[in-house]
């Protein structure tokens, strides 16, 4: 995350509004061509290999039949995409330039696809230790090559070149790692008949449709505002989307965990476990989300000027317009990760398939009328919807996410803190002074008050802290203490 926030305005700067606009249209297009060449591979690898089956060398053949399928799609959807920037019309239908940025997206996918398949293996074997620290790895590289290649003179190309060259180190080093762990050679030997390959393929056929549809939800704004309002409008609201998903930091953490956790509890039919770890989660989530969408809501103006320029002043708007819809998608990944460890993806599918029909309609409706301002009310309406429609499934499969979410309290806790934040926020005049002065400020008070509510009980807080033991740890176990 703190990466992300380092690199983004460089590149922005780098780049300027109307190119960080042609980088947006090709990073939603990869993410929505990645869906099809990832085929739900991640989520598989993850739900099969945490599963504790009697078959004897089962994570090492599960390991072999998503690699098989990862290298096998991966290289059709290339080599369609290197013929069509080769011979396709891309920079009469798109514009200049992007017959090239084709070419460099193959490459993405390749080098991407080898990074999915080593680093989801890792995760799905418990080694998240080596796992995650691999994606700080990758941001990091891709802040070293794609910034120095765009500087350069490389401009959007090298930025896309730069994600490539990350991506294939870091596939090198977690394939180094997996050594240890997972037989690698045995890519090379025939998995023996009683693996159960149809029933792998089905789950990947069907996540593969409910990852599209999701992906669908946070990409296909932007393909549309591309072509109907013009780069520049494009890369403002792009930005937008952005620091709106800040949002997501934790949701999408506890999103990645709950698939392999959950895999193993629904195995074992623990339904109230699964229960009481969804409720939990939910409303761990609600609190954060909320408290990061207050402080975004109260300094939009001033982040967005300082942060992305002050070109950007143009972008509060679609920003303000998406908070309450990137809250609701916030509440309803750990949720829906539940139901992809459970394996009955059909209701998942219809769920967010209804989500993005009306994320897509309503993008349709309102981009040619309102431009960027449309985008954002379409898109955070689709979104919110998402956390309705994944309720109901939760509930049909069997477990209440929202069983001890506390909504008066955090509502309570909110409805005080707010003011607060946003009158200190009115307040100061300097622009740098407010980011300074009101993180900080409006955490403490909204803090506060959360336990004084308990909206969450030190001894949640206390439990998490005591596993990671430090002076720090400590420190902050004194004063939550002290605080409630």
């Amino acid at each position: 995350m703190l990466l992300g926030v380092a690199i983004t305005p460089l590149l922005v700067r780098i780049l300027g509004s109307e190119s960080y606009g042609e980088y947006a249209f090709v990073i939603s297009a990869f993410a929505i061509i990645g869906t099809f060449a990832r085929a739900g591979i991640s989520a598989g690898i993850r739900k099969y290999i945490a599963e504790d089956r009697s078959e004897r060398a089962w994570k090492e053949h599960v390991f072999v039949f998503y690699a098989r399928l990862a290298t096998g799609l991966v290289l059709l959807v290339a080599t369609i995409l290197i013929l069509f920037g080769w011979y396709g019309p891309a920079d009469r239908l798109v514009g200049p330039g992007f017959s090239t940025y084709i070419l460099l997206l193959a490459a993405m996918l390749v080098t991407d696809q080898l990074f999915y398949v080593t680093r989801y293996t890792l995760m799905g074997l418990h080694l998240e230790k080596y796992s995650e620290p691999l994606s700080v790895l990758k941001q990091l590289l891709f802040g070293i090559f794609g910034l120095s290649l765009a500087y350069i003179g490389f401009d959007v190309a090298g930025a896309l070149a730069g994600t490539a060259i990350a991506s294939l180190v870091c596939a090198f080093v977690a394939t180094w790692m997996l050594r240890e762990h997972i037989d690698i050679t045995a890519v090379f030997r025939s998995l023996p008949s009683e693996f159960p390959q149809r029933d792998l393929l089905s789950f990947n056929i069907f996540n593969t449709v409910f990852i599209l549809l999701t992906i669908s939800l946070y990409n296909v704004d932007i393909l549309l505002l591309q072509p109907l309002a013009g780069s520049q409008q494009t890369g403002l609201y792009k930005a937008a989307l952005v620091v709106a998903e800040f949002l997501w930091i934790a949701p999408q953490a506890a999103q990645i965990v709950f698939i392999h956790s959950s895999s193993e509890l629904w195995s074992r039919g623990n339904l109230d476990e699964i229960s009481r770890m969804a409720s939990q989660a939910t409303r761990y989530t609600l609190l954060f989300t909320v408290l990061i969408a207050l402080g975004i809501a109260a300094l939009a103006s001033e982040f967005m000027q300082l942060y992305f320029g002050p070109e950007f002043d143009a972008a509060v708007t679609p920003l303000l317009l998406l908070l309450p819809g990137a809250l609701g998608f916030a509440l309803a990944r750990p949720i829906y990760a539940i139901g992809q460890g459970k394996g009955d993806l059909r209701s998942l599918i219809v769920a967010t398939g209804t989500a993005a029909v009306i994320n897509l309609v309503l993008n349709l409706f309102l981009i040619p009328r309102y431009g960027m301002a449309g985008a954002a009310t379409a898109t955070s309406i689709g979104y919110g919807s998402m956390l309705a429609f994944h309720y109901i499934v939760a509930r049909r499969i069997g477990y209440n996410p929202i069983s001890d979410l506390r909504v008066t309290r955090v509502g309570f806790t909110a409805a005080i803190s707010a003011p607060v934040i946003f009158g200190l926020a009115y307040a100061i005049d300097s622009s740098v002074f407010s980011l300074v002065v009101v993180p900080p400020v409006g955490f403490l008070v909204y803090s506060t008050l959360a336990l004084r509510t308990n909206a969450i009980e030190s001894e949640e807080i206390t439990s998490i802290l005591d596993n990671a033991p430090s002076p720090i740890s400590r420190w902050l176990i004194n004063g939550i203490r002290y605080i409630s």
